[in-house]
């Protein structure tokens, strides 16, 4: 029998343990054996580092990542330039920590394992397109209303504690945008404000100056996320009950690279809102997967009770189902997979 031995250097898999300013990184040939395990830092010169290192093992086949759209999203970046598959692997199993301990080096090596076994076989998101903006936009307008939210309801507990003529002047008039109105035009004398009569119409008008500055902060955010999403999903936006906000957090949970998600039923699963069987004897129904995006899973669960209100085909469909002896909840869990696939859909002809 003749061996032959070939000149080609070894395909190696790699598992990376992201953290804020280190990485982890395992190699695996092809047998599973460890080659090596080494940090580096989260930079680009720890990056260049990696890349060098790798090198002298073999070619890269595949890199598993845990957290590459956080800690490693710097490092996802620089590998994806470079053409390397680079695979979402989620943390280590309980019971792997169990038997064989917890720290930084079992956590990558089990990462580069569970893509060399095929567990892990999710492409990692690209977050170098117009979706990646969108995410930006939404985080910033997130957090503009909750603050707006906070300085609202600080407003309505500070009224419930002024003095009465000052209460009873700001609630003389009806709705909230009135009473902040009517808040932000009070002139405290800030020569008294040791008085609580005084202070209380100073913060009144600071916390109203809040919200108008929060709602202008929203309005601007609003005009360039209309047209990122416009650009992006024109298909989207044409269904029923989907407008800016909806198709955005629907856009950044599918990914600018959605052909890694292979069907419908894979975004279903991502959105939580894959049907699960909870069937024992008699018993024959099914639930939702409480798992995946919950924010995806908001999205769609206001756009079916939008549909229910609104949508005739939608209506039809519910007393359809309603005669067929379901219950509200499992009414509900089919429409929402029924979105889910439609979205699917419309987002597959807009990204590909």
């Amino acid at each position: 029998m003749v061996t032959v031995v070939s000149d080609d250097p070894p395909r190696i898999v790699v598992g990376v343990d992201s953290h804020k300013d280190t990485h982890q990184a395992a190699v695996l040939d092809a047998r599973g054996a460890l080659l090596g395990n080494r940090s580096f830092a989260a930079s680009l010169r720890g990056y260049r580092e990696l890349e060098e290192w790798l090198a002298t093992m073999g070619v890269v086949d595949r890199v598993g990542i845990e957290c590459t759209g956080s800690y490693a999203a710097g490092l996802t970046r620089y590998l994806r330039e470079r053409d390397v598959d680079v695979l979402e692997v989620n943390s280590t199993h309980r019971a792997t920590t169990a038997r064989r301990g917890k720290d930084d080096a079992i956590d990558a090596e089990m990462a580069a394992r569970k893509v060399l076994s095929g567990e892990a076989k999710a492409l990692a998101k690209d977050t170098t397109g117009d979706i990646e903006c969108i995410r930006l936009l939404k985080v910033s307008r997130e957090s503009a209303m909750k603050a707006h939210t906070a300085a609202k309801l600080q407003i309505r507990d500070l009224l419930i504690t002024a003095p009465a003529p000052l209460r009873e002047y700001v609630e003389a008039v009806h709705g909230s945008g009135r009473r902040i109105n009517r808040a932000g035009a009070l002139r405290p004398d800030l020569e008294r404000l040791d008085d609580p009569h005084q202070a209380t119409k100073f913060a009144l008008r600071q916390l109203s100056r809040r919200v108008k500055s929060l709602e202008e902060e929203m309005q601007e955010v609003d005009v360039h996320l209309a047209q990122l999403v416009a650009k992006c999903a024109p298909t989207l936006l044409t269904c029923r009950g989907i407008g800016t906000q909806h198709a955005a957090q629907l856009l950044i949970t599918a990914g600018q690279n959605i052909e890694r998600l292979q069907n419908d039923g894979a975004f279903a699963r991502l959105c939580g809102v894959a049907p699960v069987p909870i069937s024992s004897g008699k018993t024959n129904r099914m639930r939702l997967h409480r798992g995946g995006d919950r924010k995806a899973n908001k999205t769609l669960h206001l756009i079916a009770v939008a549909r229910i209100r609104i949508d005739p085909r939608t209506q039809v469909y519910m007393e359809r189902r309603r005669a067929e002896g379901l219950s509200k909840r499992d009414l509900l869990r089919c429409l929402k997979r029924f979105i889910a696939r439609e979205v699917f859909n419309a987002l597959r002809q807009d990204l590909l």
